[in-house]
């Protein structure tokens, strides 16, 4: 059986050194907001090039507290509008209503599965605080008409990178092209902890430090609270264990890209739309996942299934028809719904071996429905 992912096997590469830091951890005596935190956060503004990089309990705490800050700062208030893809994982809209803030649905490009930049201008308002893109599924969704509208009309550029860890265009990093961002460190993503984990990487010092804040229950000084904050720290052991494992993140990413790419050459079969090919630089999608398309989408997943494949669907219902958000459930985004109708992700994880990757696409290629 070829899992779809095996975290199992994923991280015995790095047993030893994860096993030695725990152990350092445990002896230490300080589980919370010391010198391990301090350490992979410089490690981490380092590695993406941006002025800091604040960790936090997860990366949906990582969005909510971006907007939060904005909100202390007096940038947003209840009830301003934040333009958000209509095709991502609901985290993304949950950490905006969370807020106060109303998300304003912005259709795919069907190619790219990424937002539309062509759609945002006709749906800014005077309302309109900030732009949220997502860089779906490793894919970088960034080009110079974004920035151009968000100087035009002074609104915020959040990045949810959650899933593009290690992603470039033009030699610039996700997490450096806007004005905040999001990662997550969910087990499963391309840099993951063995728990829960986020962080925010912004330019932006005074964000920063309304962050740091807002993390520890609104306090930068032990006892007084400057805001009403939460509790969302990364605690000492996940980040050791991230700072282990940010030492092999370009090195994943290229088997990753590696084994896109041999899908790219040899998937042949009329009946499967694989993901479109962009950008000339080879870093803009790190794949996270590999997501292919097709109009039986179920009838794949059991083919593949029963010929020894594991594989998921990211997402099978979109945002707006989740009961969560029934006040949408009548709205209609054809795109988006038909992206969550039709895509598979198969196995693309750094547990494949090259039999494994042959594999798949000689299923792959036998599959006739």
């Amino acid at each position: 059986m070829i899992k779809f992912l095996n975290l199992q096997r994923i991280n015995a590469q790095y047993s030893e050194e994860l096993k030695q830091v725990a152990a350092e951890v445990i002896e230490s005596g300080w589980y919370l907001q010391g010198e391990r935190v301090a350490q992979f956060e410089d490690e981490l503004s380092n590695y993406i090039g941006s002025n800091h990089a604040i960790c936090v309990g997860n990366g949906f705490d990582a969005l909510r507290l971006i907007l939060k800050a904005y909100i202390a700062l007096g940038i947003m208030k209840e009830g301003d509008e934040i333009i958000v893809p209509a095709n991502t994982y609901i985290a993304t809209i949950l950490a905006i209503t969370d807020n106060g803030l109303k998300p304003v649905l912005v259709e795919p490009n069907i190619n790219t599965y990424n937002l539309d930049i062509s759609l945002i201008e006709e749906k800014i308002t005077n309302k309109t605080k900030a732009i949220m893109i997502v860089h779906l599924y490793g894919k970088v969704c960034w080009a110079v008409e974004l920035e151009d509208i968000a100087k035009k009309y002074n609104l915020k550029l959040i990045e949810d990178s959650a899933q593009a860890h290690g992603a470039e265009l033009s030699g610039i990093k996700t997490g450096n092209f806007g004005d905040a961002s999001g990662f997550s460190f969910y087990p499963s993503k391309n840099l993951g902890c063995l728990g829960d984990g986020g962080a925010v990487t912004t330019n932006d010092s005074e964000l920063a430090e309304t962050i740091r804040a807002l993390r520890n229950y609104g306090s930068h000084v032990k006892y007084e609270n400057k805001y009403k904050g939460v509790n969302s720290r990364l605690d000492e052991l996940q980040a050791a264990i991230l700072s282990v494992k940010l030492k092999y993140l370009d090195k994943e990413n290229r088997r990753r890209i590696e084994i896109a790419n041999y899908y790219y050459d040899n998937i042949k079969n009329g009946k499967i739309i694989l993901p479109t090919k962009i950008n000339s630089d080879p870093l803009s999608h790190v794949y996270h996942l590999f997501v292919i398309r097709t109009i039986n989408r179920n009838h794949l997943k059991e083919y593949l299934m029963d010929n020894g494949i594991g594989s998921e669907i990211h997402y099978p219902k979109p945002p707006h028809k989740q009961s969560a958000y029934k006040e949408w459930s009548n709205n209609s985004y054809p795109i988006s719904e038909e992206i969550h109708e039709t895509v598979l992700s198969i196995p693309a994880g750094l547990h494949l071996s090259d039999g494994d990757v042959e594999k798949i696409v000689k299923i792959i290629n036998l599959y006739y429905r």
